[in-house]
C-alpha cells in the first residue's frame, strides 16, 4: 500500500491517507465508515505493526467501487506532506554507502579512498524534515557548497535490539525517498550533524510503500536532476552495505523503534565531486525519484 500524510485545507493537521488510483482515501474516516477505529496519523499506523496492513487492505478493497461520502477526495485537491513530518527521533544517516561516491568524496572531500570497514553513520534532526514541494533553504551566511543527495529511506516498524542480519528485514514498515541535503563547508572537524542537519535538508515523501509491497528494495534505480540536468542515476544493488547490514549494525548499539528512519547512502553524481564542482543556489530545482515508491520536486530558495 501506499500510505501518505496529507492535508485538505491549508490550516488542517496532517492526516494518514492511503493512495488508491487517483485519489486519496481518509484512512480514519473509512474505518469509522465500517465503525472501525483506525489510525490518523502515520506512525500510529506504524505503532499498530504488521496486523494492520492487510485490515485497511480489505478495508479499501471493499469501498473501492463506490467511497463512503466525504471519504475520499481527488489526489489534485490533496496537498501531502512528509509521510512522516516529524519522526521522534534523528533520522539515521548512512554515510560512503556506495563504490563510486567512497572515491569522488575522496576527490572531493578529502575521505579517504579506502572503504568503510563498517557503515558510517550520522544523524539528521526532526527539524530538517520538509514535505514533497517544500523549499530548499539556501543561506549563503552559512554555505557556499550547498549539494545533493538522492536516498533510499527505510521506515522501521518495530523494536530490533542487537538483532541479526537474518531478522532484519522482519522489522521493516515500508519505504520512502529523502534528498540528503548537505552543506559540504559546514563540516566541523568531521562531525556532520551541522552539514547535514540544518533546517530543510531532508526533504521526504511522497509516500511510504509497505514492505509487503516492495519486495525487492535492493533492486530498485534511483536518480536526481538539478534543472532537468541528470546528475546521479543508479540502483540500491550497489550499496556496500545492504539493508539488512545497516539495520543490524545499528541495532548492536542503539534500538531501533517503530517510525525511525534510515537514509541508505547516496550513489555518485554529487556536485562536491564533480570536476568542477557544482552546488545549488536560489532558483534551482532539484527532483529525484527511487523506482517503485515516487518523485521529490524541491525548489532552491534564498533566505
Amino acid at each position: 500500500m501506499r500510505l501518505v500524510t496529507y492535508r485538505e485545507m491549508p490550516d488542517d493537521q496532517g492526516r494518514l491517507g492511503v493512495l488508491v488510483d487517483e485519489l486519496v482515501v481518509d484512512v480514519e474516516l473509512l474505518g469509522a465508515s465500517e465503525g472501525e477505529v483506525m489510525p490518523s496519523t502515520m506512525l500510529e499506523m506504524i505503532d499498530l505493526g504488521p496486523t494492520a496492513i492487510p485490515v485497511l487492505r480489505d478495508m479499501v478493497e471493499r469501498h473501492r467501487a463506490s467511497w463512503p461520502i466525504g471519504v475520499a477526495i481527488p489526489q489534485s485537491n490533496a496537498r501531502l506532506l512528509a509521510p512522516i513530518p516529524r519522526t521522534r527521533k534523528n533520522i539515521f544517516g548512512i554515510g560512503l554507502n556506495y563504490l563510486e561516491h567512497v572515491e569522488e568524496s575522496a576527490r572531493g572531500l578529502d575521505t579517504s579512498r579506502d572503504l568503510p570497514e563498517k557503515p558510517v553513520v550520522f544523524s539528521k534532526p526532526p527539524t530538517a524534515i520538509i514535505g514533497p514541494g517544500e523549499p530548499i533553504q539556501h543561506n549563503a551566511n552559512m554555505t557556499q557548497q550547498l549539494d545533493w543527495e538522492v536516498e533510499l529511506a527505510v521506515i522501521i516498524g518495530s523494536n530490533a535490539t542487537r538483532i541479526s542480519e537474518a531478522e532484519a528485514m522482519s522489522k521493516i514498515f515500508g519505504y520512502s525517498v529523502m534528498i540528503d541535503v548537505s552543506a559540504r563547508d559546514n563540516r566541523r572537524a568531521g562531525q556532520w550533524i551541522f552539514s547535514k542537519g540544518q533546517d530543510s535538508y531532508a526533504p521526504f515523501g511522497p509516500c511510504i510503500v509497505t514492505a509487503d509491497e516492495l519486495t525487492e528494495p535492493q533492486n530498485l534505480n534511483l536518480w536526481l536532476t538539478v534543472n532537468g540536468v541528470e546528475k546521479q542515476n543508479s540502483n540500491t544493488k550497489h550499496m556496500l552495505f545492504k539493508i539488512p547490514t545497516l539495520i543490524a549494525d545499528i541495532s548492536t548499539g542503539m534500538t531501533l523503534e517503530p517510525g525511525d528512519v534510515i537514509a541508505t547512502g547516496t550513489p555518485e553524481g554529487v556536485g562536491a565531486g564533480r570536476d568542477p564542482q557544482e552546488f545549488l543556489w536560489p532558483g534551482d530545482v532539484v527532483e529525484c525519484g527511487v523506482e517503485g515508491i515516487g518523485e521529490l520536486r524541491h525548489p532552491v530558495v534564498k533566505i
